[in-house]
């Protein structure tokens, strides 16, 4: 199952998931990035209502795959 995962992960242009990733992780832009709030409700032991678990999540993830992608890359180079 982590090999299909990495599979399909690899196929993934570092550009185009470097562009969801920044496009998604700094929505909205004004007053202050989704993904930024919900790390410090986080850190603060805020995050409790779904909503928010929810949001973090999707704002997190596109960025947790390149950083994914990348380190898998990485590995693969040595």
């Amino acid at each position: 199952m982590l090999n299909k995962f990495k599979t399909i992960l690899i196929k993934i242009p570092v550009f185009q998931l470097a562009l969801i990733s920044l496009m998604l992780g700094l929505a909205p832009f004004v007053p202050e990035p989704h993904l930024f709030e919900k790390l410090k409700m986080l850190v603060a032991g805020e995050l409790v209502k779904p909503i928010d678990i929810f949001d973090l999540f999707m704002h997190g993830t596109p960025v947790m795959l390149l950083i994914l992608k990348l380190s898998w890359a990485r590995s693969e180079s040595n």
